[in-house]
Formats: structure tokens, sequence, C-alpha cells
């Protein structure tokens, strides 16, 4: 049991590197069975697409005779190349896959896919059977199908085919060069971010400018009028009732000045000025009046 085992192990690796190994050295040898396919074998040894192909293990190269072939010869080499990996199939398909198949519309993978250059399809090949007959085309929306499958002209079951095709198929947008990657973009070292602006030291502080002495002025307290004057010289005369005397009229404390007062307390210090003056004026009246009131029955007692 052991030595089956093992026998059967090495015969699968000698059949995988026979396979690699003849995907890399006889497509050239393939081709040389067929001189009317000359042409399109120099233009893989040319293009050095031969040693690209050698990295797969399983491809279908799409084959077009001298005489078909003619009509790509004139292509610049970078589209010429590009032309002929779309003619390189990622997979496997002989005579007896391609009669097998239904009749339908299947998408294959080139290997210009692989060279990340592929857009609207055109890394890609349109198989499609019709009425029993199989045609190739551009995988580009709208592109014709016009490339019929021929004949096989070499085959090892799923490793490496060639088969022919009746023209060579041409899809738009094959003239970009095949380039490297480029490397990944350096990334940017970030920006730094803004430092504080420092805090005011306390020598700055206290040389900062202070309020104007005009705007933090306060009002000062009214001056006394002559009628206090009075109240306070005729307040000592002992011919006065208690019931006539009246206390003098209240003047405002002259206080250290204060900060400066708002709207709102600058309107309720005025009302308050103004009731205080109108009750001083009031008291003021009422003494003169009891002071004539006083002489004038002075006068007629005596």
């Amino acid at each position: 049991m052991g030595l089956n085992a093992s026998f059967s192990l090495l015969s699968l690796t000698l059949l995988l590197l026979f396979s690699t190994l003849v995907t890399a050295d006889n497509i050239t040898h393939a081709f040389e069975k067929y001189s009317n396919f000359s042409t399109m074998s120099d233009l893989f040894t040319s293009t050095k697409l031969t040693t690209l192909i050698s990295k797969y293990q399983t491809i279908t190269l799409l084959a077009v005779n001298n005489s078909a072939i003619g009509s790509i010869t004139n292509k610049s080499a970078i589209e010429l190349k590009n032309i002929l990996m779309t003619h390189v199939i990622l997979d496997y398909y002989d005579e007896l896959k391609l009669k097998g198949m239904k009749e339908t519309s299947m998408m294959l993978t080139t290997l210009y896919q692989t060279t990340g250059l592929g857009e609207e399809m055109n890394g890609f090949l349109n198989c499609t059977k019709s009425k029993g007959r199989v045609y190739f085309g551009s995988g580009v929306k709208g592109s014709p199908l016009n490339a019929e499958y021929v004949t096989t002209l070499y085959h090892n079951p799923f490793n490496l085919s060639i088969i022919q095709i009746s023209m060579p198929i041409v899809a738009p947008g094959l003239s970009l060069a095949v380039l490297p990657p480029p490397p990944p973009p350096v990334p940017l070292a970030p920006a730094p971010a803004p430092s504080p602006a420092p805090a005011p030291s306390p020598m700055h502080a206290a040389m900062a400018p202070g309020p104007s002495p005009i705007s933090g002025a306060t009002p000062s307290a009214p001056a006394p009028g002559p009628g206090d004057e009075d109240n306070v010289s005729d307040s000592n005369d002992p011919k006065l009732t208690p019931e006539a005397e009246t206390p003098e009229a209240e003047t405002p404390e002259v206080d250290s000045p204060a900060p400066t007062p708002s709207a709102d307390n600058e309107k309720i210090e005025a009302a308050d000025k103004a009731g205080k003056t109108s009750s001083a004026c009031k008291a003021r009246f009422s003494f003169e009046v009891v002071l004539l009131l006083v002489l004038f029955v002075s006068s007629a007692w005596f």
C-alpha cells in the first residue's frame, strides 16, 4: 500500500514537471510542423511572449496563418505585442471541448488582462457557438464575432493547445505600452500642529493699559442748594414747635469712586436722585410756610 502511494506521488510529480516543460519549450516546435504559420511563430519569438507564456501551466493559443495575419504586421511594436497577448487564453480548449459547447456565449480571460491595462473588457475574448460553429471576438461590447474556429493544430490535454482561427482579433484600446507597475507613493510626513500662543506673563498683564479715566469717572453727588443752608440755620430757632420741625434733607453720601454703572443702574440712580430732590423741595416749602405763620403770629402778638 505504501509502495503504491509512493509510485503515484512520483508519477504525479513527473507529470507536472513534463507539463511545465511543454508549455515553456514546445510552442515554437509546435509551429515548426506548419510552415504556413511561420509569421505567427516569428512574432511570438520577437516579442518575447514565449518567455512570458512559460510562467503559465495551462494555455490555449489562437493561431492565424500567414495569408491572414498580414493585417496586423504593420502595427507598432507595442500594439502588435498587445494584440498577440489577446490571442493567448489562460485556459485549455481543444476541438473536443469546443465542439461540446452548448449554443451559448462565454468570456475567456487572455494574457493581456494580466497586465492591468485592460479596459472595457478588451482583455477578454467572447467565445460564442451558433448553429454548430464557434466564433471568437473581442469582449468589448459591440465587437464583431468574425474569427471562426478552423481546426486544432496541437494539443496536450489540460496543458497546451494551439487552435487555428480564420483571422486575427483586434480589440480597441491596445496601443498602450505594457509597463511595470509604478512603485507605491511615499507617504508624506504630517504637517506639524500649530503651537499654542504663549500665555501673557504677570509683568505683561501689569503693563496692560487700564480703563480711561474719563470713561471710568462716576457722577459726583449734587451740591446742597440754598434751601438746605436755611434749614440748617433755622433749625436752632427756639420758637419752633416740635410739630413744625422738619428733618434736614438727606444729602447723598459721597463714597469712593465706584465702577462705571451700567445703563440700567444709571436709570435707577437718576430716579432715586429725582425722588430725593422732590422730597427736599417739599420739605423746604413746608418749612417756609410755617416760618411765615410764626412771624405773622409774633407780629400780631406784639
